[in-house]
């Protein structure tokens, strides 16, 4: 199947835009039944919205911990959890790596 560029039309604002043929592809590979109805910009006001985080404003979090492992300092990037270990990029690696053999 050969999809080509189409204009679409936005349902808010109405002005045009365009659903490319590497959309389409996405499209027809996610097997998604309906085209997009609003341009890029009135998509991210739509998702801002109705609430929810559009990827460009991921706020990555870093966190500063000990090393439940070799006991050094060392940030994560998630908030942990209390009461389970955390592991520095080291020794979560050798972790990972005799898991993987055994």
């Amino acid at each position: 199947m050969e999809f080509q560029d189409r204009l679409l039309k936005c349902v808010d604002c109405g002005s045009e835009f365009l659903f490319t043929a590497g959309e389409q592809l996405f499209f027809h590979d996610k097997q998604f039944k309906n085209e997009p109805k609003r341009c890029k910009p009135c998509k991210t006001k739509r998702a801002a919205a109705v609430g929810a985080n559009p990827t460009s404003n991921y706020q990555k979090v870093e966190t500063r911990t000990t090393c439940s492992g070799c006991g050094k300092d060392t940030t994560v990037p998630f908030k942990p959890t209390q009461g389970r270990p955390v592991f520095c990029r080291e020794c979560f690696q050798q972790r990972r790596a005799a898991g993987a053999t055994a």
